[in-house]
């Protein structure tokens, strides 16, 4: 059977750079280095004292990570995790990168191969990664949740059986208050040409699987087993916007409010292609 595509256009504005007292290597899978700040990001703690981050600062356990308005950063872990996160995210872990929180905001995760792994918490949903590149985006009552390349799962703690395998090219999204839904295929080569994530910092060491993720996508196209259809994710958000098919590039007046997976799965495999 024949599956259709959705163009994610993610702008998401990747912003934040964590870190804290000193500034040295981070020594252990306990801290993480600053490795990149763009505009507002501040590091501090529960009781509001914060500061501002700097390259090269060690961010420890509990601290908090906070990004403002057309901010982005990055930080990495001695395990080679590479966190990068948009603006306005709030961003702590414990226990490595095995506890990595997600207060609010969006971020995108690099868990190479051999490395210990992560698990991502945003408020009721939480996704075990490793060795794939994910991007995970939270906002009370929404949630978004893509893999790049590898594969990872997504699952609400406390629910039984409610779980679900997300593959390259595959996002899940939703209320996390829900059940989790089916995936929806995504159109990674319109992700790393128009996301931040990707294009306002340098390469990452999965950048060759990601582009061979995004080649097998365009040999499934040219077989048919994958159509594009005509909509599009315009930044942040779950909200699915319905672009003219006869003017690839432009949006519709007309605007699907908050689409799920399952209605983009059942549209016609005619619908034309998005070029936003």
């Amino acid at each position: 059977m024949n599956r259709q595509l959705c163009l994610v256009f993610i702008t998401v504005i990747a912003s934040l750079a964590m870190s804290f007292p000193s500034r040295l290597d981070a020594a252990s899978t306990n801290e993480a280095r600053v490795t990149l700040v763009r505009n507002q990001v501040q590091i501090g703690n529960s009781k509001n004292i914060a500061r501002r981050a700097s390259v090269n600062d060690i961010v420890r356990e509990q601290t908090i990570v906070r990004t403002g308005n057309g901010s982005r950063g990055e930080v990495i872990f001695s395990d080679q995790t590479i966190l990068r996160l948009a603006a306005h995210t709030v961003f702590d872990f414990n226990q490595g990168t095995r506890g990595l929180n997600l207060g609010e905001g969006a971020v995108l995760v690099q868990a190479p191969k051999g490395a210990n792994g992560a698990t991502i918490h945003a408020g009721s949903v939480a996704a075990a990664v490793a060795g794939t590149t994910v991007m995970i985006e939270y906002h009370p009552g929404f949630y978004k949740f893509l893999v790049l390349e590898g594969t990872a799962r997504t699952y609400r703690p406390g629910h039984l059986g409610d779980s679900v395998l997300v593959r390259p090219g595959q996002m899940v999204f939703g209320n996390p208050e829900s059940a989790l839904s089916d995936p929806v295929d995504i159109d990674i080569e319109r992700f790393i040409k128009t996301s931040r994530f990707i294009t306002d910092f340098p390469p990452m060491r999965s950048a060759k699987s990601i582009v061979a993720e995004s080649q097998k996508q365009q040999r499934e196209k040219s077989t048919k087993n994958l159509a594009d259809t005509n909509l599009v994710i315009f930044g942040g958000g779950t909200q699915v916007s319905v672009t003219d098919q006869g003017q690839p590039g432009t949006l519709d007046q007309k605007t699907a409010a908050l689409a799920t997976p399952h209605r983009v799965q059942s549209l016609s495999p005619n619908a034309a292609p998005t070029l936003p």
